[in-house]
């Protein structure tokens, strides 16, 4: 009975997640990580002071002291990522297709 029900298991589609990055002490931790297309990215800012997480020629999100922002990635490929405000805090997303 189990092993009938494997195959439809299968034909399911794979959840999405979150996939957290905290800031703290001016640093991406962990600063390269792995995802998948339709997973959340959400940096929690542990600092003082306010952080972005910038792709040059992209996309760019806004970090408050204190708070978390996050967003859902939408495509496939190496993503290198840099805060505007502190240009020596780097991160690396990899993102697998589906």
């Amino acid at each position: 009975a189990v092993a009938a029900l494997l195959p439809t298991l299968a034909l399911l589609p794979a959840r999405a997640e979150t996939v957290t990055v905290t800031i703290e002490g001016l640093v991406f931790s962990p600063a390269a990580i792995s995802a998948k297309v339709g997973d959340t990215i959400a940096w929690v800012n542990k600092d003082a002071l306010a952080h972005t997480a910038t792709v040059k020629g992209g996309w760019e999100g806004m970090i408050p002291p204190k708070k978390t922002a996050s967003m859902v990635l939408k495509e496939a490929g190496q993503v290198d990522y840099y805060c505007r405000f502190h240009p020596n805090m780097k991160g690396r997303i990899s993102v697998a297709a589906p």
